[in-house]
């Protein structure tokens, strides 16, 4: 028999992917004030979340340690951290509540049929769907928590440009919502394309 190998858990990828989750109560805290400073370091913190999620997953391929603990706390981390972040605007009235509901709905229904077809040792592969679902949250998400105007001055065109970082965060949100139940739909026939052969 094999023995286990030390890096099986503590393995930089894996390491990323539990500070992300460790980095969830602080968000969650800085998104109790409505604060204009509270939110630009609550999208800070979800910036950099963000990139390590992809960072994670792009080591773990490159370092050839892709592990069966990471592929099952990878996506459980990406989904707490967005979830934590819509449930704490909700207060505030910064994200409709009904579009909280759609894509936690979403993501509990998904893996719920992913647990099914795994215990079946059925592999649903992700489609590029789910990808740019995320995308769009993250990017909404943003916006909706930094929430209030920002000035952009280009030099060059001596232009002053007044952004509300709430507008174009609910932009990005309605097309993740949109996303949010293409993807579902797509991986909910695509599941029951495959239970019933």
């Amino acid at each position: 028999m094999t023995a286990r190998q030390p890096n099986q858990i503590l393995n930089i990828p894996n390491i990323l992917t539990m500070m992300r989750i460790a980095s969830i109560p602080l968000l969650a805290a800085l998104l109790m004030s409505p604060s204009r400073s509270a939110g630009f370091w609550a999208a800070a913190l979800f910036s950099v979340a963000s990139i390590t999620d992809w960072l994670d997953g792009y080591l773990a391929r490159k370092m050839g340690i892709v592990t069966i603990f990471g592929k099952f706390l990878d996506p459980i981390a990406d989904k707490l951290i967005v979830m934590a972040a819509l449930i704490m605007m909700l207060p505030f009235n910064r994200v409709p509540a009904w579009m909280v509901l759609v894509i936690l709905g979403r993501e509990i229904i998904i893996t719920g049929l992913r647990g099914i077809a795994s215990s079946e040792g059925i592999v649903i592969q992700a489609s590029d769907l789910g990808k740019y679902k995320t995308i769009f949250q993250i990017v909404a998400i943003i916006g909706l928590v930094l929430h209030y105007n920002y000035n952009w001055f280009f030099g060059i065109s001596h232009i002053l440009l007044t952004v509300n970082m709430h507008n174009v965060g609910m932009f990005f949100l309605w097309i993740a919502t949109a996303l949010t139940v293409w993807s579902g739909v797509d991986y909910l026939a695509r599941f029951i394309r495959i239970i019933v052969r």
